[in-house]
């Protein structure tokens, strides 16, 4: 059951302290029948054995360097005065020019994140991202940060790209720390990236756009790390599906 739940190196840690604690084989025998009878119930030695703290370790930002002021935006709509910056709390909304794309703002916090944070490429294993901007409907964005770790020879990379509106980001979070939390996870630490580029016609919708990336070392031990257990974030999700096909219907 253990080879199933834990890392080797837990399972490892997990021998030698029942081999130099000399436990009495009485007790042994009752920690070994007091799991849950449930099918994937997990006995109390391997939670001792998970990963602690997971979370985010690092972070890089980008913004591309041309912006809408939304003070401006707001007199050329004909709006009210503070109805973007204070309604919306926004001053300046990012553009991309045609020399930028949804792959090269997350190439571009890829590499910032691992340089500036001195992280091998090889000490990878997972690459999660989160975005609405498609591109290629048969390419994920992971395919073309992959590029970055060529040199390095690390091609054993898991992930996938997450679209699922504003929630592919933070699905793709949760993800990257369930595998860090799991059997699967082989020490190494999980990257995500969660990247967008919105621009809308004009409308009510429009000043809600904007263009940028962020990158985010996942890994143990972590200065922001989630609580176990807590991430319920899903559960919102559905509950706006359900929502939205109820006013769809209303509207027709």
């Amino acid at each position: 059951l253990q080879a199933l739940l834990l890392p080797s190196g837990f399972i490892s840690q997990l021998l030698v302290v029942v081999v130099t604690s000399a436990l009495p084989s009485p007790l042994c025998v009752s920690l070994s029948h007091s799991f849950s009878n449930m099918p994937g119930s997990v006995p109390p030695c391997a939670q001792s054995g998970w990963p602690k703290d997971v979370g985010i370790i690092a972070m890089e930002i980008y913004f591309p360097a041309q912006y809408v002021d939304q003070t401006e935006l707001e007199q050329y709509d004909g709006v009210d005065a503070g109805k973007y910056t204070i309604g919306l709390g926004q001053s300046k909304m990012g553009f991309c020019s045609d020399r930028e794309d949804i792959n090269s703002l997350c190439l571009t916090v890829v590499e910032r994140l691992l340089e500036r944070n001195q992280i091998p490429y090889e000490s990878v294993g997972r690459l999660e991202v989160g975005t609405e901007t498609i591109i290629d409907k048969s390419k994920a964005v992971k395919t073309v940060l992959m590029q970055l770790f060529q040199e390095s020879g690390n091609s054993d990379v898991e992930g996938i790209d997450t679209t699922n509106a504003c929630y592919g980001g933070t699905a793709a979070l949760f993800n990257a720390v369930n595998w860090v939390e799991s059997s699967s996870w082989d020490g190494r630490y999980a990257l995500v990236v969660a990247g967008d580029i919105a621009v809308y016609a004009s409308g009510s919708a429009r000043p809600t756009g904007g263009a940028g990336a962020v990158a985010m070392l996942v890994g143990p031990n972590a200065p922001l790390s989630l609580e176990r257990g807590c991430c319920v974030t899903a559960k919102c999700v559905c509950v706006c599906v359900s929502l939205w096909d109820c006013v769809c219907d209303l509207s027709e």
